[in-house]
């Protein structure tokens, strides 16, 4: 079951009460503030004895970084440490594909010790944090919640076992290779890179073939979007989850009957349904991407097991789309 976020907050009060408790008094909130006279950020789980079942979190990123390498990132992106520290002591986990206000609170109020997002929070720069605004309160809330955060977005796209791939698993499609030239080779020989192109078991009209992807991505008030002849047939798939109009003329080359991703605008959408195949199916950028989340989750949750970290980790079902209604 999917939760809408809604108009779901921290709270400006309720942050700034908890950070003047938090430097009012010992013991204050889970992780206190640094207070000025400290020389280094505290570790704000660390106790006298390291807690049975947990890890550091530098260890979590160690492990995230060997299955979504930095070097994957494009050059305009922002993957990594958010908010936290690489010793904090994390038990449970909380996944998701935005890092926002809604989420934030949803670690927070679900007392996880790191919240693992696909997209960053900062992508666009910020200068100002002031608790008025919702950066300011979704970092502080986190940090007075004693909640790390941590993305991998483009490094993630690009992954074998990445974004891609997890939408091309759900669609069930065969033979499937990459939508763009490898950019390297996993350790296992596994080509690396954005974008999906594979065959379905059987061929279908498009909209038969519309109706079959809104059975295997999370609904969304927005619904999707669908172009071209609805009557037309379609076999070979290609797909980009997120914004992917400028993958466009790739899909075509690759000779798809049919082109998934999201955001598309309104003239590259027209002047390529103009010229024919592939049609296009234009999915919320959220529903595209969130097939990740219960992907990575189960990841890291089999390599805790296999390491004795003891972790929790759990998928979120927030829609984080800002679309609340279509009319």
């Amino acid at each position: 079951m999917f939760l809408a976020a809604g108009q779901a907050g921290l709270g400006a009060a309720t942050i700034t009460s908890a950070i003047a408790s938090s430097l009012a008094a010992r013991p204050g909130p889970r992780r206190p503030y640094k207070t000025p006279a400290q020389p280094q950020l505290p570790n704000p789980h660390q106790s006298q004895e390291r807690p049975p079942m947990s890890v550091k979190l530098k260890e979590i990123i160690s492990y995230l970084d060997s299955i979504f390498p930095a070097h994957l990132a494009e050059d305009w992106d922002k993957n990594g440490l958010i908010v936290g520290h690489p010793e904090w002591e994390v038990e449970n986990v909380l996944v998701a594909v935005d890092a926002c206000e809604a989420t934030a609170k949803q670690a927070v109020e679900q007392e996880v010790d790191l919240l693992l997002t696909h997209h960053p929070l900062l992508l666009r720069g910020a200068n100002f944090l002031p608790l008025t605004a919702a950066k300011g309160r979704t970092v502080a809330g986190l940090y007075v919640g004693g909640v790390a955060l941590y993305n991998c977005h483009t490094n993630a796209d690009r992954a074998t076992d990445g974004v891609a791939a997890a939408l091309a698993a759900a669609l069930e499609l065969e033979d499937v290779t990459l939508l763009e030239a490898p950019l390297d080779h996993d350790e296992d020989g596994q080509p690396r890179g954005l974008g999906r192109v594979g065959y379905l078991p059987e061929p279908l009209p498009l909209k038969d073939f519309a109706a079959y992807v809104k059975e295997r991505v999370p609904e969304t008030p927005a619904g999707i979007l669908v172009g071209g002849d609805l009557d037309g047939m379609v076999h070979k798939v290609a797909l980009s989850p997120g914004a992917g109009d400028s993958f466009l003329g790739l899909a075509r080359k690759a000779q798809a009957d049919v082109y998934i991703c999201a955001d598309l605008r309104h003239h590259p959408a027209l002047d390529h349904l103009e010229d024919g195949k592939p049609y296009l199916i234009n999915l919320t950028h959220w529903a595209s991407e969130w097939l990740w989340v219960p992907l990575v989750t189960e990841k890291l949750q089999a390599e805790s097991d296999r390491q004795g970290w003891g972790l929790n980790v759990t998928a979120s079902t927030l829609v984080t789309d800002p679309w609340a209604l279509r009319l």
